[in-house]
């Protein structure tokens, strides 16, 4: 089966965008030339699977479409026609439940998918879809705005094991997570 791998960055408050999908708050404290691994991880995927609240955000910076790698986005309101021609062909949109997703992805050959936007982490994460995150924790708090991990439903906790931490001369702070394939306390 293809697994899922997050790289994210958040407030120290636990948020991934603002209310209105701004990043204004990341890019004033990212420091030009820092390596946060983000070619390194991008290198090592098949393609990528997304919301369509992400879709709009990236969309909308305009300029060139960032990613090089397939991408695949969530969505049940979005239609073919919501993607840009240029897109068509190499970007696609799904409606299946992630572990129907993920079992497709492996039918065309993907094994490591990147996971993206908070939403869609959220119920990867759930369903146990999600192999490892590395999540940068940005030294500042905005007070609201789109959660990472709030509001999750879990039947049990799921227990995540520290593989690295790097500190960057920006104050940035990127934690590398393996997530535990069985749950603390559930019953086995």
């Amino acid at each position: 089966m293809t697994t899922g791998h997050v790289f994210i960055a958040m407030s120290l408050d636990g948020y991934i965008a603002r209310e209105d999908d701004r990043l204004d708050w990341l890019t004033q404290r990212d420091a030009a030339g820092e390596d946060h691994g983000y070619d390194a991880f991008i290198a090592g995927i098949d393609g990528l699977v997304m919301g369509s609240g992400t879709f709009r955000t990236v969309l909308g910076y305009g300029g060139d479409w960032p990613y090089a790698k397939p991408v695949v986005v969530l969505s049940h309101s979005l239609t073919d026609s919501d993607i840009p021609e240029d897109l068509r062909g190499r970007d696609q949109l799904s409606r299946l439940d992630p572990a129907a997703l993920m079992q497709d992805l492996a039918a065309r050959g993907w094994r490591r998918a990147y996971v993206d936007g908070g939403r869609v982490i959220r119920a990867f994460l759930a369903r146990g879809l999600i192999a490892d995150m590395q999540v940068t924790l940005v030294p500042v708090l905005i007070g609201r705005g789109r959660p990472l991990f709030g509001g999750m439903d879990l039947e049990d906790d799921i227990g995540l094991t520290v593989q690295g931490v790097r500190q960057f001369p920006s104050g940035l702070l990127t934690v590398r997570y393996s997530v535990s394939a069985s749950r603390p306390g559930k019953d086995t």
